[in-house]
């Protein structure tokens, strides 16, 4: 890790406060076998498969936390350059605009900034997660029927800011010396939605070059 990226993880300057696992509890055994054989060099691919004799929906559901933690802290690290006047829009470069839906205000896809558009994303999912009837924490819970469909929303919006970060400000991770961290969180990302089809092949194409570019 950069020494840069380092300053950001001591600030702690994340965009949200990063979710935690409470010790003790299945979820944080889980969490510490993920980050562990991420600390261990495995390959990426074999990293992310469901380790035998556990559940796919608790699997999942730890890493859509750290991914969030994650992707939060990543664009913590460019949010003082994402503002109203440099990404008056919230795209992918000129093909792709993403526009914010939701059950309150905006409940027709709405054109807003990209500082505006992190806000709710960032919003909406901790909502998400911190809700028991979608993520429950205690053992024996079981997981509601709409689990994996909040799940592959949640990706899919997630994915958009790695979109925005590599198209509009990959120049900001390159000066912070970060950008072997922040592939490797997409690659991370990239592995785990195609092992589980957690997002569709299609909504993917936005960096469909950057993957090449990085993959090795």
């Amino acid at each position: 890790m950069s020494h840069a990226l380092k300053q950001v993880f001591n600030k702690d300057k994340t965009f949200r406060p990063k979710r935690k696992f409470e010790p003790g509890t299945q979820r944080f055994e889980l969490h510490k076998k993920a980050q562990a054989s991420l600390n261990a060099g495995l390959d990426l691919k074999v990293a992310v498969q469901l380790p035998p004799g556990e559940e796919q929906n608790d699997w999942v559901a730890v890493h859509v936390v750290d991914f969030f933690n994650r992707i939060n802290l990543i664009y913590g690290t460019i949010s003082d350059y994402c503002t109203e006047q440099s990404c008056p829009i919230m795209s992918g470069g000129p093909k792709y605009e993403y526009r914010w839906q939701d059950e309150h205000k905006y409940r027709k896809p709405t054109a807003l900034s990209a500082p505006q558009y992190m806000n709710l994303l960032m919003d909406w999912i901790e909502v998400q997660i911190n809700n028991e009837d979608i993520f429950p924490t205690n053992v024996g819970t079981p997981f509601p029927k709409n689990f994996l469909p909040v799940v592959k929303k949640i990706l899919s919006r997630l994915f958009r800011v790695f979109v925005h970060v590599y198209i509009h400000h990959f120049d900001r991770i390159t000066q912070m010396g970060s950008e072997a961290h922040v592939n490797t969180c997409y690659k991370h990302f990239y592995y785990f939605v195609k092992e589980f089809n957690l997002i569709d092949t299609k909504e993917l194409e936005p960096l469909v070059s950057v993957w090449v570019g990085s993959r090795d």
